[in-house]
């Protein structure tokens, strides 16, 4: 097998049969970096949400998760460090865009708006405040930058590109799974303010979710019991080490050091409680 990326937080291995195994590891990143301290147990909080989502949404649309089964994987990645952290998957052709629904009024949205009443495309109808829920889920594309930045693109600019018929059935499953699954996770506390798909095609052309769902790392998620909206919102995702870093001057700098051991249990801390609330584990 081939080692064919090794990403901030996943590795991932083609079998060469038109499968793929994933690893996700304990790595963080924040502002674009990789930051030197691992967060114990994260990977497994991460693989164990996409899980739960892949098996929620698969109604929705086709996902790539062939297994979870340790017994399932290569020999190489039965050993104890993969447990919990690996997934089997079809190898799909990606598309090369990240697929942003946003639901709240906040981050580069919130930024944008403020300036000229507009964001990728999208104009509002009337005034928001601060994390302020929007009258409707709203699709804001992104190139997939290789290193730096993503660029925010249009949904039409998307659709020229990958051609309308395929741009509207992404925004339509996007969509759909972003409502559908706000909806569970409002149930138990937790409000999905935005989030990044990622999607393929498979051999038939058929449409497919892949990467990972609905994790902290890929969304915002806040606290119910705490949200309100003119405020920026307790969070259940790693703006807990984004707050900490820009407090301290370091945010997207390459330099920084080890996190204190305080934000590394916090943090730890903030993940495996969203995986409580998320998945009743």
């Amino acid at each position: 097998m081939e080692k064919i990326i090794s990403g901030k937080v996943r590795e991932v291995y083609d079998l060469g049969d038109g499968r793929m195994v994933i690893v996700t590891t304990d790595r963080i990143s924040a502002f674009d970096v990789i930051l030197p301290t691992e967060i114990p147990g994260k990977g497994k909080v991460l693989n164990a949400l996409s899980n739960f989502w892949f098996g929620y949404t698969k109604d929705i649309v086709k996902n790539h998760l062939i297994s979870s089964n340790p017994a399932d994987m290569p020999e190489e990645f039965r050993a104890p460090e993969f447990e919990g952290r690996t997934i089997l998957v079809r190898k799909l052709k990606m598309l090369p865009y990240e697929i942003i629904v946003r639901g709240y009024m906040f981050g580069s949205m919130w930024e944008a708006y403020q300036k000229d009443g507009s964001f990728s495309g999208c104009t509002f109808g009337r005034t928001y405040r601060l994390a302020e829920k929007l009258d409707a889920p709203i699709l804001t594309p992104s190139t997939k930058a290789q290193e730096g930045h993503d660029v925010n693109v249009s949904k039409e600019y998307m659709a020229d590109d990958i051609g309308a018929e395929l741009a509207r059935k992404v925004e339509d499953a996007a969509v759909s799974l972003f409502e559908t699954c706000a909806e569970h996770a409002l149930k138990n506390g937790i409000i999905i303010a935005d989030t990044k798909f990622e999607f393929g095609l498979d051999a038939d052309g058929g449409l497919v979710l892949a990467d990972e769902v609905l994790t902290p790392d890929s969304s915002r998620f806040w606290s119910l019991a705490d949200y309100e909206a003119g405020t920026s919102p307790k969070s259940y995702d790693k703006q807990f080490v984004r707050d900490w870093l820009k407090a301290n001057g370091l945010a997207g700098r390459q330099d920084v050091g080890p996190l204190p051991a305080d934000i590394v249990v916090k943090t730890a801390e903030i993940y495996r409680e969203c995986q409580r609330r998320i998945c009743g584990e």
